[in-house]
């Protein structure tokens, strides 16, 4: 399976959900994944929109989702995975950095996904976006597990490998966990 986007990307206010049905629809009948850019620029109807007329299963970014709790039972009830990358806001005026609301999303039960984007232009790579969500964002250690476990299941990875992300994803926590409390149990994570 692979990723498509079909030019609702970058720009997505440039893009009219409803006239790329037939070319999602296309892509969906071929095995591909529906991943378009929305929520950056456009308001949560556009979320909505890319859910509920392309069948997205994947959106590139899709924060403004945060602030329409119809569109956040959407994204969690249909289990879309949200592409977040916290750097590349603050750049355009969209978020300042501590205001992106990956918390906020995961709360309404959403699948998060932290990505790069584009770490040459921004300058930050994926564990330099796990450290903004855990120092400037305030997640907690289990979140930022929820986030990587989100990330591995959204993703159009083989299933093979999959499984054996999260299998390494469960066996690095309870390793983790051990070895932070007295004694080897495993205690309380902020």
């Amino acid at each position: 399976a692979g990723v498509v986007g079909f030019g609702l990307s970058n720009d997505e206010r440039r893009g009219d959900v409803a006239s790329f049905v037939p070319a999602f629809r296309l892509a969906a009948e071929k095995g591909l994944i529906a991943s378009p850019h929305s929520g950056f620029y456009t308001p949560a109807r556009h979320v909505r929109d890319c859910v509920t007329l392309l069948g997205a299963n994947r959106i590139g970014h899709g924060t403004s989702a945060a602030t329409d709790p119809e569109v956040l039972a959407l994204l969690a009830e249909r289990q879309v995975t949200l592409e977040v990358c916290p750097t590349s806001y603050p750049p355009f005026g969209v978020h300042a950095l501590e205001d992106v609301p990956v918390a906020n999303l995961l709360r309404g039960g959403v699948r998060v996904a932290l990505a790069s984007d584009d770490p040459l232009l921004f300058g930050v790579g994926l564990a330099g976006q796990y450290r903004i969500a855990r120092d400037l964002l305030g997640l907690s250690d289990a979140e930022l597990v929820t986030v990587a476990r989100h990330s591995i299941e959204g993703s159009a990875a083989p299933a093979e490998l999959k499984a054996d992300l999260l299998a390494r994803l469960t066996g690095w926590r309870t390793a983790s966990l051990a070895s932070e409390s007295p004694g080897g149990e495993v205690g309380e994570q902020r």
